[in-house]
């Protein structure tokens, strides 16, 4: 990976201290997504990173809910050649659906995807903008798993190394281009 690549997508990745509340360290990627250089350079970056990772994909799921894995996932699934499949808060999606509740810091959340969504055996990456305590994307592993879709990894552009999300992962494979403390 190119380290130039790299550092223009760090580049674009500023700090809030104390945001949402005291003691947290926001990292915010909105200037990364407004710049159409570096927001080309992230795909890019994602697109051959699962490239040389995964000869064969069939969908990317990118979760739908108030982060930013749903800008990611189309893009990426459309540079690939695959489709997209959103998970969303519960209510969101028509349909037949599966349901996953999980925990928050702060209380509790549901998540669902469709359950026709993907069909059993085929084989999927989740992307997301961010991997923190790892709750939603343990969520929408488990409603992969109840739908038997293979998860390759899980994919995210920021780590927050110190909140150990991706311990919660248990043995899907997880990767992340950018990692912080």
């Amino acid at each position: 990976m190119s380290d130039q690549r790299l550092r223009t997508v760090r580049d674009r990745v500023r700090s809030f201290p104390d945001f949402p509340e005291p003691g947290v360290l926001f990292r915010d990627i909105s200037p990364l997504l407004k710049d159409p250089v570096a927001f080309r350079t992230l795909i890019d970056l994602l697109e051959d990173h699962v490239r040389a990772s995964f000869p064969k994909i069939d969908f990317i799921v990118g979760e739908w809910l108030d982060s930013r894995g749903f800008l990611l996932g189309p893009p990426l699934a459309q540079r690939l050649g695959v489709g997209f499949v959103p998970v969303r808060k519960k209510g969101k999606l028509p349909g037949p659906t599966e349901c996953v509740s999980y925990s928050l810091e702060y209380g509790k959340a549901e998540l669902e995807i469709q359950s026709d969504a993907v069909e059993p055996g085929q084989e999927v990456v989740i992307v997301d903008d961010l991997l923190a305590t790892g709750g939603t994307m343990r969520a929408a592993c488990e409603l992969l798993k109840r739908l038997k879709a293979e998860i390759l990894e899980c994919l995210v552009v920021v780590e927050l190394k110190a909140l150990k999300g991706s311990e919660k992962l248990d043995s899907i494979p997880f990767y992340s281009l950018l990692q912080y403390d």
